[in-house]
């Protein structure tokens, strides 16, 4: 099997060099942070005539190194490997192992020729706080497990296939080594349950560990729709007579999205230009762990095939929102307000896609339906809808780009055809 390359994390890296900030890898657990660090990022740099003795490793998860935990041991360790003027880069992976990493990194923002990249995977580094454990000099590359294109560049076998098992079981970057799908469903409701859910009850110090997996059932199967805290707080009432909280809620989905497990997505009030408040979507980072997390019973691949586009847009660095279009029409002889929705608003510096997702589009009505909220939408920017069939890429006579699913996420220009 070749070696999955991840380019558009390391030329994030590679742009961050010598900026004189910690460069963070972060990310979802076994989404890659330490092979991005150790083998992509450090290979690129030997081929770009770096040597090996200025590439300073230390795998703090190792027992090896256990002697580093100390910080002053590895402060002593990585200045006695320093040598020269030089410019060294200082990669620690699982660098929470250190007791006071924060005094030991900021030791060397003023250290010229020192370039440090950390990662870390406990519940401190898979916060969204760690911007400031650096006092304001920490640079976040921000990782997602495999996109489409990088698992299908893992199999020669055809899209069509590698599709339909990436929207099954994901792209944790493990299951590409796993021959059966037993193999990966084990791994899959393994990783959820042992490693996801006791990172978040162990950082937070949740002690009602049962409201918690029910609420992740809930926004499990209910993906990609509109809900917030006092629906859900409804839910837990009626269906498993419980009395949480919408504020103890709305505390749990705000932990389970700073574990970076799912995100949040506001709405967008496209013609009045501002944003509204309540309800919210909720996207998981990988189908793979939504689909365990429903015991694999309930694919939905209309929904997953919604959250993988979204994921997409997001690795490809865009501010994605839900898109709300307020329409006056006339019925029965009376005005009447109605709202439609475009499933994503995509921003990236002064470009704008809308974007609708559609599973199947078999007819003409289907076709209306998709489009109406994009019609309505009065402005230059492109709008497009992505189907998960086989199509070729068509514009029609209002200016709505159709193309496929294969097209989207295997072509990062896709946006552009």
């Amino acid at each position: 099997m070749a070696e999955i390359r991840r380019d558009i994390y390391v030329d994030r890296l590679i742009a961050r060099r010598h900026n004189h900030r910690i460069k963070i890898v972060s990310g979802v657990r076994r989404s890659g942070k330490s092979y991005l660090l150790f083998n992509l990022f450090s290979g690129w740099l030997k081929q770009n005539d770096v040597a090996d003795s200025h590439i300073i490793k230390i795998d703090m998860e190792d027992r090896r190194n256990k002697a580093l935990r100390d910080p002053d041991a590895l402060l002593g360790y990585i200045d006695a490997q320093m040598t020269d003027g030089e410019m060294y880069y200082i990669m620690i992976d699982e660098v929470q192992f250190v007791p006071e990493f924060e005094d030991v990194l900021n030791s060397y923002l003023k250290v010229e020729n020192a370039d440090v990249y950390v990662t870390g995977s406990n519940a401190k580094f898979l916060s969204t706080d760690i911007i400031t454990t650096f006092r304001g000099r920490g640079d976040v590359v921000h990782i997602y497990p495999l996109s489409f294109s990088e698992y299908h560049s893992a199999f020669n076998r055809p899209k069509e296939e590698t599709l339909a098992e990436y929207l099954l079981y994901g792209g944790l970057p493990e299951t590409v080594t796993m021959a059966s799908p037993e193999e990966k469903v084990a791994f899959l409701r393994n990783v959820y349950e042992e490693t996801y859910i006791r990172d978040i009850l162990d950082r937070y110090g949740i002690r009602h560990d049962e409201e918690l997996e029910i609420l992740f059932d809930i926004v499990s199967s209910t993906v990609g729709s509109l809900t917030n805290p006092n629906k859900i707080a409804d839910t837990f009432k009626s269906v498993r007579n419980s009395n949480i909280s919408a504020v103890t809620i709305k505390r749990y989905l705000d932990f389970i999205c700073e574990s970076f497990l799912m995100e949040k997505v506001a709405r967008y009030d496209v013609k009045g230009r501002k944003y509204i408040d309540t309800p919210y979507k909720y996207y998981f980072v990988d189908p793979g762990l939504r689909n365990a997390r429903m015991n694999f019973r309930q694919p939905d691949f209309s929904h997953v095939m919604e959250n993988v586009i979204y994921n997409e847009l997001r690795v490809r660095g865009y501010n994605v929102d839900v898109g709300v279009v307020p329409v006056v029409v006339r019925e029965d002889g009376r005005q009447k307000r109605i709202q439609y929705e475009i499933d994503f608003v995509c921003n990236l510096g002064s470009k704008r896609y809308y974007i609708q997702s559609a599973y199947r589009m078999p007819d003409e009505s289907k076709r209306v339906q998709e489009e109406a909220s994009l019609r309505n939408v009065n402005d230059s920017f492109k709008k497009i809808v992505i189907v998960g069939e086989h199509t070729p890429v068509l514009r029609n006579d209002v200016g709505i780009t159709t193309i496929s699913i294969y097209d989207f996420l295997l072509n990062p220009a896709s946006l552009e055809l």
